[in-house]
């Protein structure tokens, strides 16, 4: 017998890749992918690449913004608990809310979905919710990639990377350049922890032995995974019309690093944000949290978002028009600081102490 008639003949799915899993899923969401159709795109996949078609969208001269996230170790609390419906929405939000702050309006996403053995189903609810948070920010799902790496993952573990663009007319982009002394803070609360601080909350909750599929000891009408696994709220729509108005001067997305690292990151040299703690009650899941691990005021506002998920700056005199319009979007609306003269960075103050961050990530040399 000839030697290479001794050999097996290798298939991709021998190695634990399968195609046909692959084209079934593809099908399977193109529906959920149509459902995020809106003016400039028709939110078809199957090509190489999606279209964008900016002039359809009604923009004259436009400046294109683009972000892109993940979701976090969030993703293991869903992957454990078998709930993988909402984390799509997650990727969205990260993404969106980072480019509203920009004043731009999210256009288009895209998803990047990788795994160790594609399970159908278990994809086609990740991006049912990538879908819903298409729809809730107005955006186009217009492509993606799932990838099949056998090795590269635990069993059953995946992960999500979201790519967003967006745009803003020329001239209308929020910097920073508008932020002057004496304007105030808005608070739009937040629906949790967001997509932040999640690998302390699994190590607490390690430590502490939680029942995830028990009821919260704070809110017994909810599972306490139900909890953790609240989707990030996305801002787009009860925020774009004023942005687009002039009524905001920044805004800053709370996520990583809390209230102290983000909204120094909209401010201009030489103006400071006074955040007064005291001003808004803590959410009952952050109270927990902070008892549960003992966490001191300080590492709890720059670890969460202490019930505020993104922050505006704006005139003192537009404060109650703009938080009645605010409400009537759906949002809770919060009068938490204002702008004062000093250093570029954030304090923190209450009955719990006082914090400061000096600049933010990007802002660290002010004299």
């Amino acid at each position: 017998m000839a030697e290479n008639e001794q050999r097996p003949a290798y298939t991709y799915a021998d190695a634990g890749v399968s195609i046909a899993a692959g084209n079934a899923l593809v099908k399977a969401i193109a529906p959920l992918v149509r459902s995020t159709r809106r003016p400039g795109a028709d939110a078809e996949i199957g090509g190489f690449g999606g279209f964008f078609d900016l002039k359809a969208a009604g923009y004259r001269d436009p400046l294109l913004v683009a972000a892109n996230d993940g979701v976090g170790t969030k993703l293991k609390l869903a992957i454990e608990s078998g709930r993988h419906d909402t984390v799509g929405i997650d990727l969205v939000a990260m993404c969106a809310n980072d480019l509203i702050v920009q004043g731009a309006e999210p256009l288009l996403f895209l998803d990047y979905f990788a795994t160790g053995k594609l399970e159908s189903g278990v994809a086609k609810q990740v991006v049912a919710g990538i879908a819903e948070g298409c729809r809730q920010a107005g955006c186009a799902l217009i492509g993606g990639e799932t990838a099949e790496m056998p090795g590269m993952y635990a069993p059953g573990d995946y992960d999500l990377a979201g790519f967003c663009v967006g745009a803003v007319e020329r001239g209308e982009q929020l910097t920073g350049e508008r932020v002057e002394p004496g304007m105030m803070l808005l608070g739009l609360a937040s629906s949790g922890a967001h997509s932040n601080g999640y690998s302390l909350v699994r190590r607490l909750a390690a430590d502490r032995g939680w029942r995830l599929d028990r009821p919260a000891l704070f809110d017994p009408e909810r599972l306490l995974i139900e909890v953790f696994l609240a989707p990030t709220r996305i801002y787009i729509r009860s925020l774009l019309p004023a942005v687009r108005a002039g009524r905001v001067a920044a805004l800053a997305h709370i996520t990583g690093g809390g209230l102290l690292e983000n909204i120094p990151r909209v401010l201009p040299r030489g103006l400071r944000a006074m955040v007064n703690a005291d001003a808004w009650p803590q959410p009952r899941l952050m109270a927990f949290l902070q008892a549960q691990g003992n966490i001191a005021p300080e590492e709890m506002a720059r670890t969460f978002n202490c019930g505020v998920g993104m922050v505006l700056v704006v005139a003192e005199d537009d404060v109650t028009s703009l938080s009645a319009d605010l409400a009537a979007a759906g949002e809770t609306v919060l009068t938490i600081g204002r702008i004062e003269p000093g250093v570029r960075g954030c304090t923190v103050s209450g009955n719990a102490g006082t914090w400061s961050a000096r600049g933010g990530w990007r802002a660290e040399h002010d004299g």
